[in-house]
């Protein structure tokens, strides 16, 4: 069956739950995890250099803190389960292709992750990862709502 899972997180409530939900279903079926964050990339949106307000440091710093702190609710889920679990962040500003490089880097056969279940212009609008993981990727994917 599925002995490699990748478990995308981007610390939501929804995610948390796919979290609890995936680890259960690793150690069910006797698979590993593999916890993944994607950072935003740094972007200076201001026309006026005086009016930045936060420097790439400052960014990449808060970003991987943020990181760590969502990968370390994966860590937890899984020592707790039992399950072995490696966890990684990448930065990008196309998450469903770094969730996709990563599964394939990685050797993931599956690919866990929520769905924050919006709909309408609201989902057309804010777009769904999950629904490009979906699209774009050949590996299986189970999505938890």
């Amino acid at each position: 069956m599925f002995k490699h899972l990748l478990l995308p997180t981007d610390g939501s409530a929804a995610s948390e739950a796919a979290i609890r939900q995936s680890i259960l279903f690793a150690k069910e079926t006797g698979a590993t995890v593999t916890g993944v964050h994607v950072i935003p990339e740094y972007h200076v949106f201001s026309r006026h250099l005086l009016t930045l307000t936060e420097t790439k440091e400052q960014f990449d710093k808060e970003g991987i803190a943020q990181a760590d702190k969502f990968l370390d609710a994966i860590k937890r889920a899984a020592q707790e389960a039992g399950v072995p679990c490696d966890t990684e962040y990448v930065v990008s500003d196309h998450p469903y292709e770094a969730i996709l490089k990563m599964a394939e880097d990685k050797g993931c056969d599956m690919i866990t992750m929520a769905s924050h279940g919006r709909k309408g212009m609201r989902g057309i609008l804010a777009g769904s990862e999950t629904q490009k993981v979906l699209t774009h990727g050949k590996k299986p994917v189970l999505v938890f709502r």
